[in-house]
């Protein structure tokens, strides 16, 4: 049943008629829990309290697939934006994008022109970037692109997804750069001629490439909800001795916020992954995909509607 309604939320993500209604009803139907706000102005008040926790954050300007070129260069003047609030507020936190967000099905040029931009903003306020990773069809443009922008610039990363075939070639192929990447399992539908159909063959190869990746001096971000993965990663940099600067958690707004909160307390970095904008509705069905158990806050949500 569990796969049955990660296969459902996946499918209506990528429902145009859907995501048409979502953007016209807002986030009445519980996206909030795992929004922070259809603003830039609400993301920052986001970052705010959850810096004064302790917790660090990275921010992602919801959008994706955007074909017009006029839209991609508004959605990099956006970053801009958020880049200059970040440092102009002296707050804790990252960007995190997506490259169909900056153009990448029109033109890869035009996504790399759009990224240029962004990058040199993020230099000169010392922002880190992260590229997000999206669909296997996008990993290797992604990948390229990445490639790029690291001959000009130290502060950009991108994520590598375990779910997919490729994921340990691309860990090594990428350690030349001494790479800041984000370790994730993977939250898009893939045939299984590229990704590992079954739970525990993804698990596997998490555990893997995290060894990997640390064992190769750099820096770690482990994205992720599940305490066996916590636990593996913890017990993984004891025993090799990998200083806890080399590596942080990951967790998304709104899900497991004790465990974010007892991870701090251990002593370990604790990073927040806070989206927010108006186009927030794949990003919702793919939490919903991720975590069935989020179906029941969310129906609570609209009952009391």
């Amino acid at each position: 049943m569990e796969q049955v309604m990660r296969n459902f939320f996946l499918f209506m993500g990528k429902n145009k008629l859907a995501t048409k209604m979502a953007k016209k009803y807002g986030m009445r139907f519980g996206a909030g829990r795992f929004v922070a706000g259809a603003s830039l102005e609400a993301s920052l008040n986001a970052i705010k309290e959850l810096n004064k926790k302790g917790l660090c954050v990275t921010i992602d300007h919801l959008g994706e697939f955007v074909d017009d070129a006029n839209e991609a260069q508004e959605m990099a003047d956006h970053c801009i934006k958020a880049i200059e609030s970040i440092a102009k507020e002296g707050l804790d936190s990252q960007l995190s994008l997506k490259l169909t967000s900056m153009g990448l099905d029109i033109d890869e040029k035009l996504a790399l022109d759009n990224m240029r931009q962004i990058m040199e903003a993020a230099d000169k306020n010392d922002v880190f970037v992260t590229i997000d990773m999206e669909d296997f069809e996008r990993c290797q443009k992604t990948i390229d692109i990445f490639k790029e922008l690291k001959k000009d610039y130290e502060n950009i990363g991108t994520v590598i997804q375990a779910y997919l075939y490729r994921t340990s070639d691309d860990i090594e192929d990428l350690n030349q750069y001494s790479p800041n990447l984000r370790l994730v399992k993977g939250a898009y539908k893939e045939s299984p001629k590229v990704a590992f159909p079954e739970k525990k063959d993804v698990d596997e190869n998490f555990k893997k490439i995290i060894k990997m990746h640390l064992l190769n001096g750099n820096y770690t971000a482990v994205a992720t909800h599940d305490d066996n993965i916590i636990e593996y990663t913890k017990k993984l940099v004891e025993e090799h001795n990998i200083p806890r600067e080399q590596f942080e958690f990951q967790m998304l707004y709104g899900i497991r916020v004790e465990r974010q909160e007892e991870l701090l307390k251990e002593g370990y970095k604790m990073r927040v992954y806070v989206p927010y904008g108006k186009d927030w509705y794949g990003y919702f069905m793919r939490r919903l995909a991720e975590r069935p158990a989020n179906v029941a806050f969310v129906l609570k949500g609209i009952l009391k509607g």
